[in-house]
């Protein structure tokens, strides 16, 4: 069955109704701009803070199976970035653009924040780059999310998170 993300997120029990939201709402918002590029199956939404601001992440399996992740700005509900994600790095759309290891790019991650990997995914972005996104879980329970340029090595995105809703089944190492 063929299941939109409004739907899935309703059954989450993230709103009752769609009247429950006052129109014009940040979630709503990433809602309705998520559904006007793709529509899926909800797997998970997450509460995120990069640089002091606060985020949501969407994430939707498409009916081919390719997931997607859309970061939403949680205060204007406006999508400020689109990645696809593939199950492995010798993934030709990965590996064309990969010049680093997974092993280098948790090496880096952990580096700037020490802590425990929970799970790594290997991310094309909207412009066809390759970037490995690292969860990290510190010592005091913080997962921290450390997106890695699997080109250059440079971290690209840090971000900690507040909640989340959801879980992919392959999600944790």
């Amino acid at each position: 069955m063929k299941t939109t993300i409004l739907s899935c997120t309703l059954v989450l029990g993230l709103a009752t109704s769609v009247s429950s939201y006052a129109a014009g709402q940040p979630m709503d918002k990433c809602i309705a701009a998520i559904q006007k590029q793709k529509t899926g199956e909800f797997i998970k939404l997450e509460k995120l803070n990069v640089a002091g601001k606060p985020f949501y992440e969407f994430e939707i399996k498409d009916s081919s199976g390719v997931e997607w992740e859309f970061m939403c700005d949680a205060k204007t509900g406006k999508i400020t970035e689109t990645e696809s994600e593939v199950s492995k790095a010798d993934d030709e759309a990965f590996k064309k653009n990969a010049k680093i290891t997974e092993k280098e790019a948790v090496d880096i991650a952990l580096k700037a924040h020490p802590g425990t990997v929970q799970e790594v995914e290997y991310e094309i972005e909207k412009n066809g780059d390759a970037s490995y996104e690292i969860d990290i879980v510190n010592d005091k329970a913080v997962e921290t999310k450390v997106e890695v340029n699997a080109a250059n090595g440079k971290i690209i995105e840090v971000s900690t998170e507040a909640w989340e809703i959801g879980e992919e089944a392959d999600e944790k190492r």
